[in-house]
């Protein structure tokens, strides 16, 4: 086999096992509908936890460190927090005037583009990096997949909330996951060439997810005043923070 199918069966290959992590969240169908919603608060602070540590922990130090200019990716922070925040006046807008009888929370729909656009970014980074050599596109995938897996299990949870039922918010999600592979292909076919760009929608990337977890998520978790489940949600943001910090470590160590 020529090393360029190599190249593209490796790339493929390590894209779609991230596209299949997402089903991960599939977890959530084993669950007690009762148990389940009961369950969503924290599944939802898990994904205010990564969301924000994803994005202060990796999004936002890692494209500092490719650009080189800091103050370029805060800007491309603010036109991430910006340009989601018109796709959401855009989502509402949508809804008042649908005839849809689904009730969906403009929270959903906006968790499912971020999400597309963080796994295009993924799969850029993994064909970029097997570009360089097939070790360290093998330990790229690894971190990201270690990366996702918490990622996943609150994007379920908080489809769920906004108003997906378990079986269409872990099928939405993994169709979501698909960019992933078609950032990689794009990658494969167009090379150095979408480097730059891409590197900017780290910065975007990072705005999205800071602009649904402090606008949409956390008002959500506002809805409970029961002292023990104000605490419980703390306590599993910290974790999902804590767990974001880890990674960064371990994906220093891979790299």
């Amino acid at each position: 086999m020529s090393s360029t199918f190599i190249l593209w069966l490796s790339v493929i290959g390590a894209s779609l096992s991230i596209s299949v992590v997402s089903l991960v969240g599939y977890f959530a169908l084993t669950i007690n509908p009762i148990k389940l919603q009961k369950s969503l608060q924290f599944l939802i602070s898990l994904s205010v936890g990564v969301f924000l540590g994803d994005a202060f922990l990796h999004l936002i130090p890692d494209a500092a460190e490719r650009t080189g200019n800091l103050q370029n990716v805060c800007l491309g922070v603010l036109g991430g927090i910006f340009l989601f925040f018109c796709l959401e006046k855009f989502v509402r807008w949508k809804h008042v005037h649908s005839t849809s009888k689904e009730e969906l929370k403009a929270l959903a729909p906006m968790n499912l583009l971020g999400d597309a656009v963080h796994n295009f970014i993924d799969g850029t980074l993994i064909a970029g990096s097997f570009l360089v050599s097939p070790v360290i596109g093998l330990t790229t995938t690894i971190a990201i997949i270690i990366h996702e897996i918490p990622q996943e299990i609150g994007d379920t949870g908080s489809l769920i909330y906004g108003g997906y039922a378990p079986k269409k918010a872990v099928w939405y999600n993994f169709l979501c996951s698909l960019t992933c592979v078609l950032g990689a292909i794009l990658t494969l076919l167009l090379g150095a060439w979408l480097n730059l760009p891409v590197v900017y929608l780290m910065p975007v990337a990072a705005g999205g997810f800071i602009y649904i977890a402090a606008c949409d998520l956390i008002p959500e978790l506002h809805t409970r005043t029961v002292l023990k489940h104000q605490i419980g949600q703390g306590v599993v943001i910290c974790c999902g923070i804590a767990f974001m910090l880890f990674i960064s470590v371990v994906e220093g160590w891979l790299e």
